[in-house]
């Protein structure tokens, strides 16, 4: 398999998603055969059991179609999967118990230094005795992450489990076995390994947990891979890989292959298994396009997710690769913790070495045998045109364009703004034309590096650009060469948010603050397939480690950290996991200035939600917002669902519950969120919102505290900002403190604006980004 496979698969995924994706709320309507998800709520009280109106539907299709089931749901929530007329779809849309019926979505995939370097730039004071106990990795080994992705590569040494201890009792899941992959592949790291086919009539099948992607394997030893020295990418970033935890367990659930996609249906059967298996962490590096944002009731990673946090799992999923386009981010359920890309500080360096010796910085990976010394012609590929093709087609190097006898044994220089051409594409015509280097001009992907095997490529950013092309205009036989791949690290600034990573705000739903948190995405080694020879450089080996850049790799490395700390606070919820990492986040580079975004401006909680992941702040956060039931059926109100769906979809409703009379998505904003956002704001009204803070500094034995938390905002010009009170005061461990914030403004916002709020008690800092947008500018 080529490293190219995992492009395809997102464009084609895409694809599909698009085809197939046809939704309405309270039961969705079916336009056409095929394999559709009938969700039905929450399960039955009986764990494990179906509940009767599902028992009854699937009686009834079955008498009918006895091939028409593929998955059923009844662990987590209730539902199933099957193959329907458009016909029946509708019919069952109408029945009672049935909250949504649509078709089965196909997702796509969103593609050890990073850990060392988020260590060295978010390490806070920590106590040498914690209340928390011990600070080993033995006690890391109790936490459970499942993994929903591509399989995995049980050989990996990443996967070694040594010095493990026995696997936890309450583990109940299994190791599914495959003609490929049997039980002797899981061990006490690998704890559990599942997987999913789309439908018994699929022309190509892949059942097993194998992987034979390789992103799966990415990113679970991202999250829990075990310390393993001495790996590199061909001598490339070399060093120690390690997981996030890794003393923590791995459950691998394959619900994406090169087949058929990553389907709703299999993604469903996977939460819906995790949770009876008991994860205590869930983390999903793919979801749907940007441009298709299904509603929450016909979205199998938010219907999952939302049951599985209800059974006290936290999910962790990436925010996608869309970006920098705002309004972009998905996952974006205020159930999930939502995970943003941002840079490290190593780099993949190729510079470019003219003929004057100037040097100019380039990112790529190549292994060529080229010289050092600038002695290889060097052109503009506008300069090579072919006869009766357009210039613009040509400075791009785009297929077809360019004159063979001009471009042969040259190094090329192409422009890569707004084309269509893929990277690999551009790299290749060249090749084919005789040309001996590409050095591209991209400033997006400069800091993303891309692996061109044993070709010398290179790209620069459009400032350096301008010396290159001065330089060939300059002479009448310009030359050049570009440098072999080095890896150096202590790049500065770092980090950057990656310009890949999707962006708020959220537009399904409003008035929830996303993405949530970023981490490392960018130039990430981790483990890989052990038998990828179309990833190999021409002569060598297969790659143990590969480098990836995605949320994709950005969402193990919060799993990872919220695995840490659900197993130094085992009783801890999901809600609680999550404020500890975004209230402990920084918002500083190692250069001790505010974040950039890929332009060199200033990031926004657009771009990264409350910051940058740290390692260590979220294990003693001080005070954390729990978003508690009621804020979730409150959700589910303010949203738009009746009550009765409402009751249809969660296990528990406090008796009494009811929509308030007038609900609406700017209630939102109430719910008890570590952050805030506020759309449509009226300066003349001004807005109100409440939240609860629970301390859990308190003393683990007697719950003894005595401290007093002040206040200080952050405020941007323009927006008047009150907090009432501005001193809250604990006495004890788990007491609950709530205040109010009043936003005001004298005249109309022009744009978006950012702050926060934090409170400290001089130990600890608990910071609240928000986001106000105003009526005028939506």
């Amino acid at each position: 398999m080529k490293g190219a496979l995992i492009t395809f698969i997102f464009c084609l995924t895409s694809f599909f998603f698009s085809a197939s994706l046809v939704t309405e709320t309270e039961g969705a309507a079916a336009e056409k055969d095929g394999l559709y998800i009938v969700y039905m709520g929450a399960a039955a009280s009986r764990k494990g059991s179906l509940r009767n109106d599902q028992a009854q539907l699937l009686s009834s299709l079955l008498k009918r179609k006895k091939s028409a089931l593929v998955h059923s749901y009844k662990n987590g929530f209730s539902g199933f999967a099957a193959v329907l007329s458009a016909e029946e779809a509708h019919s069952i849309a109408q029945r009672s118990g049935v909250v949504s019926v649509f078709p089965d979505p196909v997702l796509e995939l969103h593609t050890t230094r990073s850990w060392d370097f988020l260590k060295y730039q978010t390490s806070v004071e920590i106590e040498s005795n914690p209340s928390s106990d011990s600070n080993s990795t033995s006690q890391d080994s109790d936490a459970i992450i499942g993994i929903l992705d591509t399989g995995i590569w049980p050989e990996s040494e990443s996967f070694n489990d040594k010095a493990m201890g026995p696997i936890p009792s309450r583990w109940n899941g299994t190791c599914a076995t495959a003609q490929d992959f049997n039980s002797s592949n899981c061990n006490k790291k690998i704890i559990g390994a599942r997987s999913y086919d789309v439908d018994e009539s699929s022309k190509i099948r892949h059942h097993s947990p194998r992987d034979t992607i390789g992103h799966g394997t990415h990113v679970a030893s991202t999250a829990a891979g075990s310390e393993v020295q001495g790996v590199s990418y061909y001598g490339l970033a070399a060093g120690t890989a390690k997981g996030g935890a890794p003393g923590a367990r791995i459950a691998m659930y394959e619900v994406c292959s090169a087949q058929n996609g990553c389907s709703g249906s299999s993604i469903l059967a996977a939460f819906d298994d995790a949770i009876a298996d008991g994860v205590d962490v869930l983390s999903l590096s793919l979801g749907a396009a940007s441009f298709l944002k299904p509603d929450f009731i016909s979205d199998p990673i938010a219907l999952g997710a939302f049951h599985a946090v209800q059974h006290g799992i936290t999910v962790v999923c990436s925010a996608g690769n869309d970006g920098p386009s705002p309004g972009s981010v998905v996952n974006a359920a205020p159930w999930i913790l939502t995970v943003a890309a941002n840079t490290i500080d190593r780099d993949f360096e190729s510079d470019v070495v003219l003929g004057d010796n100037k040097v100019i910085k380039g990112e790529g990976i190549h292994f060529a045998n080229i010289q050092k010394s600038p002695v290889y012609p060097i052109i503009y590929a506008k300069s090579a045109k072919k006869s009766g093709a357009d210039e613009n087609e040509s400075r791009k190097c785009n297929p077809d364009s360019m004159d063979q006898e001009i471009i042969k044994g040259k190094i090329v220089v192409c422009d890569n703004d707004n084309s269509l051409y893929a990277q690999s594409e551009k790299k290749e015509e060249v090749k084919n034309l005789g040309g001996i280097g590409v050095v591209l001009i991209d400033d997006e992907s400069r800091a993303v590096a891309s692996t061109f095997g044993t070709f010398p490529m290179t790209v620069i950013s459009s400032n350096d650009s301008a010396t290159v092309l001065s330089y060939i205009n300059s002479t009448k036989n310009p030359v050049a060469t570009i440098l072999p791949t080095t890896s150096p690290t202590k790049y500065k600034p770092a980090p950057t948010i990656a310009y890949f990573s999707s962006r708020g705000p959220s537009t399904i739903p409003k008035n929830i603050l996303k993405p949530d948190i970023a981490a490392p995405g960018v130039n990430i080694l981790a483990a890989w397939l052990g038998n990828d020879t179309g990833e190999a450089p021409e002569g060598k080996d297969p790659p143990l480690y590969n480098v990836l850049s995605g949320t994709s790799m950005a969402c193990p490395h919060v799993s990872g950290v919220a695995a840490t700390v659900k197993s130094r606070n085992p009783t801890w919820s999901p809600s609680a996991i999550r404020s500890a990492i975004m209230t402990t986040a920084t918002q500083m580079n190692n250069l001790k200035t505010p974040i950039t975004t890929e332009k060199g401006t200033a990031a926004t909680p657009y771009d990264f939600g409350a910051g940058e992941v740290s390692t260590t702040g979220p294990l003693q956060p001080g005070l954390v917002y729990e978003t508690t039931a009621i804020d979730y059926l409150n959700f589910l109100c303010y949203h738009g669902y009746n009550i009765t769906t409402i009751k249809t979809i969660a296990n528990t409703i406090p008796d009494g519950f009811t929509c308030a009379e007038e609900s609406s998505i700017d209630l939102i904003s109430n719910i008890n969120y570590p952050s805030i956002a506020i759309s449509n704001f009226n300066e003349k009204a001004g807005r109100k919102v409440n939240r609860t803070l629970t301390n859990v500094a308190g003393d683990a034995k007697t719950g003894d505290v005595k401290t007093v938390y002040t206040v200080s905002i952050d405020a941007p010009a323009g927006l008047d900002i009150k907090v009432v009170p501005d001193k809250l005061q604990f006495a004890y461990n788990g007491e609950k403190s709530t205040y109010q914030v009043s936003f005001s403004a004298a005249n109309p916002l022009k744009k978006d604006v950012f702050g926060s709020i934090t409170w400290s008690d001089g130990k600890y800092k608990v910071r609240s980004p928000f986001a106000v947008s105003s009526k005028s500018g939506n």
